[in-house]
């Protein structure tokens, strides 16, 4: 079975956005080009404020109870900021699909990105691979991208702190 790299690689900058949100338009847009996009042109206050705005929408997404609570999340952000595919080739890079229009801003195109990302990481992986971390005090969101698909937490460290605790637990 292929999975699709878009969806994975979307859903985790959403992750890395969302966890830590960008305080300037200049980090950004720095953030963006780290995670590998490649950006038309400078980012603005107002794509600032619609990379917030589609967060904390991803974000009820991501604490939705079950599947079809998630699915009427994600499906009502993808009607408002995806538009229908196209082939793109960006100039002899190689054919794959855009699912966003052209020449959009990059508050826009993040939108796009996170919420069709979201939707292709959810289908190709399971309804349930999208959480924040089992340790009551830490809120890290993270998109399960192991093979069998059981991760519970954000690290290794929290995994650890959870393992002691509950050792403790059981010896006091």
């Amino acid at each position: 079975m292929h999975l699709n790299p878009y969806g994975e690689d979307a859903v985790n900058l959403a992750a890395d956005l969302a966890n830590r949100r960008p305080a300037s338009p200049g980090e950004l847009a720095d953030r963006c080009r780290a995670a590998g996009l490649l950006l038309d042109g400078p980012a603005t206050a107002d794509d600032l404020d619609r990379v917030h705005t589609a967060l904390d929408a991803w974000e009820k997404v991501v604490d939705a109870t079950d599947e079809h609570e998630r699915a009427d999340l994600l499906n009502r952000i993808l009607a408002a900021s995806a538009s229908y595919p196209r082939l793109t080739d960006h100039g002899g890079a190689g054919w794959h699909l855009h699912y966003r229009d052209e020449h959009q801003t990059l508050g826009s195109l993040l939108s796009s990105l996170i919420s069709v990302g979201t939707a292709l990481h959810l289908v190709g992986r399971g309804m349930h691979r999208l959480r924040r971390c089992a340790v009551t005090e830490c809120t890290t969101i993270f998109a399960d991208t192991t093979r069998t698909g059981r991760r519970r937490y954000c690290s290794q460290r929290c995994s650890n702190r959870d393992a002691v605790r509950r050792h403790r637990s059981r010896t006091v």
